[in-house]
Formats: structure tokens, sequence, C-alpha cells
């Protein structure tokens, strides 16, 4: 069977499943451009709140297929560029998207699957999932932002040593780190997932669309531009209907409901 991106809708909630069964759900350029056009989608559909990738079986990711890179080796330089880019094209999409985004591990996320994982805005992992960023371990270097993203969110050390040794890190270490949200029994952290992505959709679309933001400009802003953002978004929320019905809803002591 080869290599797919399962995509359906529970709710208002998209849940992508990388499918590739023989390869331990391994990416590829086929799971990138599909993720890529589900995601561009869902953006458009407001019937479409969230969106949840998880793994099918009992493995989120193995990475890259290593056969293929092997068969890569033998192309022109550009045939492996090309393929990078795709999966970037596809990881930036995932960390400025305007909806949650929401990783759901069971198993592995090793290699790019580590790095999608890290590109989501909320983790969930099994309690016996494991995460590894083996590169060194063939002679390679971090593709699929693992290497940005792992530098901002750990301490140098402890991002060098999963980079530069390859070893396995646990769910449970990177959960003491706050790296993962939240840990789940084996087996359950789809369903865990699912309910965060309901109390997500419960809120207000564009109230999480200009939290997404800021929390991906503070990284690279001044204090004095991110003062000025947060007046920009906050302005823009006020003056949206949503405000108005959330204000009301609090002070009338009702549950809101939001569009």
């Amino acid at each position: 069977m080869s290599a797919q991106l399962k995509s359906e809708t529970q709710g208002q909630t998209l849940v992508l499943t990388l499918s590739n069964p023989g390869f331990r759900n391994a990416l590829g350029p086929d799971i990138y451009s599909a993720g890529f056009e589900a995601l561009g989608a869902a953006e458009t559909n407001p019937a479409v709140r969230s969106v949840v990738i998880t793994g099918e079986g009992s493995t989120f990711s193995a990475g890259g297929n290593l056969h293929r890179l092997l068969a890569n080796r033998e192309q022109d330089p550009g045939v492996q560029a090309a393929s990078i880019e795709g999966l970037h094209t596809w990881l930036e999409a995932i960390r400025t998207y305007p909806k949650p985004v929401i990783a759901s591990i069971e198993g592995a996320a090793a290699g790019a699957g580590f790095s999608l994982a890290l590109m989501c805005d909320f983790v969930l992992a099994a309690q016996d999932s494991i995460f590894v960023m083996a590169y060194s371990n063939i002679a390679l270097s971090p593709d699929g932002g693992g290497s940005w993203n792992l530098a901002r969110s750990l301490p140098r050390p402890v991002a060098n040593e999963i980079l530069m040794l390859g070893d396995r890190i646990s769910a449970v270490r990177l959960h003491q780190l706050g790296w993962i949200n939240q840990l789940c029994n084996p087996g359950e952290t789809l369903g865990q997932a699912l309910q965060l992505a309901d109390r997500l959709n419960a809120r207000a679309p564009n109230a999480l669309t200009g939290i997404k933001d800021l929390v991906n400009a503070a990284s690279h802003s001044s204090l004095n531009e991110h003062l000025s953002l947060e007046k920009t978004h906050f302005v823009s929320q006020l003056h949206h209907p949503n405000a108005a019905e959330g204000i009301t809803a609090l002070l009338d002591k009702r549950t809101p409901h939001y569009r």
C-alpha cells in the first residue's frame, strides 16, 4: 500500500492521519502535498475550527524513508532539495495556519515526524511514546525545522543532546521540559486530542487566530513591536461580533456561541 494522508472530519475538527503502514508511516512527497492541500481546503471552510494530526496504528511517524533517501543519492541533488522544499512548505503552513493544530502521538515520532510534531500548536503523547532526531546516526543533519524548533523550545544543551547524539528521548522527559502539553494512556491519545479540539472549537476562531499570530511573532519581535501588534489585534477583536457575544454572555452568565 502506498503512502497516503487520510482525511476525515469529526464534528468541527479535521483529522489528518499519516498512513504508510509498510514503512511505519514514513513521510514523503505525496503526504507533503496532500497535507498542504488539506490545510488549504480547511482554512476556507468555516465548519472546520481545528486540526488533529495523528498516525495510523501504533506509530506516529518514522520520519523519512531511508530507501528513498538512498535512491535519491543516485539522482541530481535537486531531487532531494525539491523533496525537502515540499516538506518545508507543508510544515510552514502548519506553523502559520490560522486554526489550532494538535499533534496526537502514539509510539515513535522520529526525524521529520518529530519535526512535524514540533510545528503543531499542541502536542499530546502516549506515556510510552518516544521521540528521536537520529540524523547524526546516519551522517545527516536535520530538516523540517527540527533544529529551529528545538533550539527555541529547549535549553541549548538538551537541544544539542537530541540533535548531536541522536538518542531517544521519552515523552515523560519532554513533558517535564514543558514541550508536551499532556501525557495520555497508550491508545487513548487521539481521543484526548479530539476532546482538546472540542474545547478549542467552542472558543472564538478569530481570537485563536490572533493569539497564534502573537505567539509566532513573539520570538522575533522587539517589545515595542509586540506591544503594537497586541494593540492591533485587541482592537480588531473587540470590534468583531464575537466579542459582543463573549462579553454579553459573561455578563448574562450563559454559554457564548461563537461563529
